[in-house]
């Protein structure tokens, strides 16, 4: 996610040095035939280009509220996962009768409910980004439970699985309630829902056929308009057409870009830093000694 700070100017351009190229020569080959061939350049009428602009615009208008669109949704996706993470584990530390207390206070069964979820929040993270989703699974579950999700082609459901045959087991155990089982089921439940969200999302492609289309009116409006400014203002041509080509492709990748929120780029949807705030959030309620700051951010973006 891009903070409130300066933006590198190498970030901004740099995925658009080849369109700009391409623009500059386009640019220059009509500067080149009206220098040699000038009776060869049909007259455009500048009215022509100005159409194709506004209509552009408005394509890329459509296209960046979409992407933004899914940009929000998966965030708000993972503001659901902060917040039914922590109900999951305030509505067991409110059920559970404190029996076998750790050194610091907190239930055995309450903290290895707390360090699976832990797990989960950074193992979802991670395969909605195409990452390793058992890299750091190790730190909070015990061999057994990594051994069951190696087992399993959908990590994160796993241990979704492990969460409901403890909250069985406390069940059997009587250790909560009927009522209080259908609870903790019930935020299970949502969790499923978010995980579910965030693989819909990462898995619902935004149509290329869309993306190639604005391509091509782009560099259609760009033809048109060096036509028409070659006639008219001369060299000043080239800088004044790869400006306005400039604007319209950054707006077109800054859409690209944020149609895909699990891409692991420094616009996607911050799972890595939600994750580990999850993690503080849940260590200091067990009243942990040893809680990790936030996640640093990078010099203009957080992951």
């Amino acid at each position: 996610m891009l903070l409130d700070t300066k933006i590198p100017f190498r970030y901004i351009i740099k995925d658009i040095l080849p369109d700009a190229l391409r623009v500059f020569l386009i640019s220059l080959a009509f500067q080149l035939i009206k220098h040699f061939y000038s009776d060869w350049l049909p007259l455009i009428p500048l009215p022509l280009p100005a159409l194709l602009g506004g209509s552009i615009s408005l394509l890329l208008a459509f296209k960046i509220g979409q992407s933004y669109d899914r940009w929000w949704e998966a965030r708000k996706v993972w503001g659901a996962i902060v917040n039914e993470s922590r109900t999951l584990v305030v509505q067991a530390n409110s059920f559970l009768e404190a029996d076998e207390l750790l050194p610091t206070g907190a239930d055995v069964r309450l903290k290895t409910l707390a360090y699976r979820q832990i797990a989960w929040c950074y193992s979802l993270g991670q395969a909605l980004r195409g990452q390793d989703p058992l890299a750091n699974a190790a730190n909070f579950l015990p061999v057994h439970e990594l051994d069951y999700m190696r087992q399993h082609t959908n990590k994160p459901l796993a241990l979704l699985t492990l969460h409901s045959l403890q909250i069985k087991n406390w069940f059997q155990a009587k250790s909560i309630n009927a009522f209080q089982q259908v609870q903790l089921d019930s935020t299970l439940v949502r969790l499923c829902e978010a995980m579910g969200q965030g693989e819909r999302i990462n898995g619902t492609v935004f149509p290329s056929s869309y993306r190639l289309l604005i391509y091509l009116f782009i560099y259609l409006f760009i033809v048109t308009l060096s036509l028409g400014l070659v006639e008219t203002i001369g060299l000043w041509e080239i800088p004044l057409l790869l400006s306005i080509a400039v604007t319209y492709f950054l707006l077109e990748r800054t859409a690209r870009y944020l149609q895909d929120p699990f891409s692991n780029r420094p616009t996607d949807t911050p799972v890595t830093a939600i994750a580990r705030t999850i993690e503080i959030n849940l260590k200091e309620f067990l009243r942990e000694s040893r809680v990790p700051e936030p996640a640093p951010a990078q010099s203009y973006y957080l992951m």
